[in-house]
C-alpha cells in the first residue's frame, strides 16, 4: 500500500486512476487544481502522478518546482509522444511516463514497479517539506543545511516526525528515546524541545506543535 497525488485537470482522468490504483490498496488523493500542489506537505507522498498539459501551471514547471522538495518517484501522464518531449520530461527529475491514452494494466503495473523499487531500496532518507531526515547517519537538515542537534534532540525530532499528527505526552516520548532506565525525568523532553525550536528558529521553521494538556506532535 502506497500514498499516491495524482494531478490532472480531467475528473474522468482523475476518477479513472483513482479506482484503477484502489484495486491494488494504494490511498489515492487527486487534485484537479495544479496550483494547489505547493501548499501541500509532499513528502507524505511515495509517488506522484502528473499530467503534462494542465492550466495554470502545466506538469514540467509543476516537476521542476517539486523536485527538490520530493524524493519520490514522479511519473508523466501525457498526450505528448514526440522524443525531445519525453526526454525534457525526465530530464526536469520526473522517473517515467505514461502517454495518453494508456490501459488500467499498463497504468497499474507501471506504478506498482516504482513502489517496489523503493521498497528495495530504502534511501534511509525521511523528507517532510523543508526538513529532512538522514536517518541512516542520524542528522536534520533544512534545506539542506545540517542542524546541530544533539543526540536526544535529534531521536525526539525523528521520533515524532515519523508519527506527524499524532500526539504524545512528555512521559511518552521519554520512555521511547530514553527508556525505562533513563537517569532524568519527562521534564527534560520540554526542555529539549525548546532547544530544538530554536535552533530551528533561524530558517523560520516551526515543526513541533504543542498540545496543550497533553503534550507533542509534528505538524502534519
Amino acid at each position: 500500500m502506497a500514498n499516491i497525488l495524482v494531478v490532472d485537470d480531467e475528473i474522468d482522468i482523475l476518477m479513472l486512476v483513482k479506482n484503477a490504483l484502489h484495486k491494488d490498496n494504494h490511498l489515492v488523493n487527486i487534485v484537479f487544481n495544479s496550483t494547489e500542489v505547493e501548499k501541500m506537505d509532499l513528502g507524505f507522498f511515495d509517488l506522484i502522478l502528473l499530467d503534462v498539459m494542465m492550466p495554470a501551471i502545466d506538469g514540467f514547471t509543476l516537476c521542476r518546482q517539486i523536485r527538490h522538495a520530493v524524493d519520490c518517484p514522479i511519473l508523466f501522464l501525457t498526450a505528448k509522444t514526440l522524443e525531445e518531449d519525453i526526454m525534457f520530461g525526465l530530464g526536469l527529475g520526473a522517473d517515467d511516463y505514461l502517454i495518453k491514452p494508456f490501459s488500467i494494466g499498463e497504468l497499474r503495473a507501471r506504478v506498482n514497479a516504482h513502489i517496489r523499487r523503493e521498497n528495495r531500496e530504502k534511501r534511509n532518507v525521511l523528507y517532510h517539506g523543508k526538513v529532512h531526515f538522514n536517518l541512516s547517519g542520524k542528522e536534520l537538515f533544512v534545506q539542506n543545511e545540517r542542524i546541530p542537534l544533539t543526540k536526544s534532540e535529534y531521536e525526539i525530532c525523528e521520533f515524532l516526525a515519523r508519527h506527524r499528527g499524532q500526539v504524545f505526552s512528555k512521559e511518552q516520548i521519554y520512555k521511547t528515546i530514553f527508556g525505562f532506565d533513563g537517569k532524568s525525568d519527562s521534564t527534560a523532553i520540554t526542555e529539549h524541545i525548546k532547544n530544538i525550536r530554536s535552533k530551528l528558529h533561524a530558517f523560520d521553521i516551526e515543526v513541533i506543535d504543542t498540545v496543550w494538556g497533553i503534550g507533542y506532535k509534528w505538524k502534519p
